[in-house]
């Protein structure tokens, strides 16, 4: 078993290893917040690339390196890796959409369901709706057909 920094250090030499396998030299920052290892990637020529459709590639960048971290019997094996910031855009730019979300969600006082999201952005929906008292989500279905339903709740007072 390795311990924490262990982890870290063996998610980062083991991401730095598959990106210069690409000859790729990029500068990779970590940190570890709740448990996950928090890999950060340095904007590149290969954005694009590390990042994939949709963040399809940096979902299987992040499940390899879990992985090899599993197979390792690691202390810490969740893993998070961005690209260039795209996550943490991409949540900004989810936390600015629910705003729009909720507003309709009061307006209309009916459930309004979200289109289908990856589990990131799913937490991201859940997390961002804690600054609304009277509207709530769950999550429905299955697989790449799982999406947020938002719901009003009506005022008790």
């Amino acid at each position: 078993m390795i311990d924490r920094d262990q982890s870290v250090e063996k998610a980062q030499k083991f991401l730095e290893d598959t990106l210069s396998f690409f000859g790729l030299n990029a500068t990779i920052t970590t940190s570890v917040d709740e448990d996950v290892i928090e890999l950060s990637v340095s904007s590149t020529h290969l954005n694009g690339f590390l990042i994939g459709q949709n963040g399809e590639t940096l979902r299987a960048l992040q499940a390899l390196v879990s992985t090899v971290l599993k197979s390792s019997e690691a202390e810490l094996n969740r893993v998070n890796i961005d690209v260039a910031d795209y996550k943490k855009n991409r949540a900004d730019n989810l936390r600015e959409q629910l705003a729009d979300w909720v507003k309709k969600v009061r307006e209309d006082k009916q459930p309004f369901a979200l289109r289908p999201m990856n589990p990131a952005d799913r937490r991201t929906i859940h997390k961002g709706l804690e600054d609304y008292s009277d509207v709530t989500s769950h999550s429905k279905g299955e697989a790449r057909d799982r999406h947020i339903v938002l719901d009003y709740i009506p005022d008790e007072s």
